[in-house]
């Protein structure tokens, strides 16, 4: 793994280089990519705090976005512990903050779904409840995991996606079956997001020689039935068979993660080994 957000204690530069034994590697990766997806995802829903259409659900969503920011801690602190412990750098050190703030976006491992623009209240209640589906299978046979640390952060995170799941399944509810206005903005966010759902359950080396025990066919029919569930309540179609984006898993970003980067590191990235 290049360049991981490492700090050299010796030279405190950004761009030194290195490679971590195997099978730290695959697990680190895997790490970093569940630490990347819900820390963006965090930043994303964030930027609805102060904007929500009532203040009891502006503050919904806020809450979500610490929870899914303080899943990614987890994920990152562990990352940061394997890499201290399987780097071939000597005098390097990784930390939750540099993996967040020094690493660029070919570098991040986020799902694409997660870095699009949240549009109306619609469509970023639509990627929630997608996500929020996907996550609470995921985390569900985390906790099978022989990795303890990682099966007790999917323990321990599975409580707050249950409540994330049923928090934007209602919404998807509420506004599919409401006005005629809410079915349409329903139906535009089903068309911008669906595309990005199938990245989900198409793996990287990283899931597969990681997570073995771990289906993504079981993964994805479970998604898709409880989403269709929901769409039946919702008075929402199931999209047919259509191209799938794919790439955020290996680095290959929207245009839209630079930007949320180039805000999200600006204070350190100015202000170098800044902490608080």
């Amino acid at each position: 793994m290049q360049n991981a957000g490492f700090i050299n204690n010796k030279e405190n530069e950004e761009d030194k280089h290195a490679s971590l034994n195997p099978p730290s590697a695959g697990r680190v990766a895997f790490l970093l990519h569940l630490a990347d997806t819900n820390l963006i995802l965090a930043q994303r829903n964030a930027e609805w705090c102060g904007h929500g259409p009532i203040l009891e659900q502006d503050i919904a969503i806020t809450n979500i976005s610490l929870d899914l920011l303080g899943q990614a801690r987890n994920f990152y602190q562990y990352a940061a512990d394997l890499f201290n412990q399987s780097t071939d750098l000597p005098g390097t050190i990784a930390t939750e903050d540099s993996l967040a703030y020094l690493r660029t976006e070919r570098e991040f491992k986020n799902l694409l779904l997660v870095e699009l623009p949240n549009g109306d209240w619609a469509q970023t209640m639509l990627r929630q409840f997608f996500f929020s589906v996907y996550q609470y299978g995921l985390y569900n046979q985390l906790i099978n995991s022989s990795d303890l640390q990682l099966a007790a952060i999917a323990g321990k995170s599975i409580k707050e996606v249950a409540y994330h799941l049923k928090w934007s399944s209602e919404w998807v509810v509420r506004l599919g079956d409401g006005t005629d206005e809410s079915h349409e903005r329903m139906l535009k966010a089903i068309e911008n997001l669906w595309p990005y759902t199938g990245e989900f359950f198409i793996p990287e080396d990283y899931e597969t020689s990681l997570l073995n025990k771990i289906t993504m066919a079981s993964l994805k029919g479970a998604w898709l039935l409880k989403v269709s569930d929901i769409f039946e309540a919702a008075t929402l179609p199931v999209p047919g068979n259509t191209y799938m984006q794919t790439g955020g898993k290996t680095g290959n970003h929207t245009e839209h993660l630079g930007f949320i980067l180039a805000e999200m590191q600006y204070l350190q990235r100015t202000y170098p080994n800044s902490i608080w």
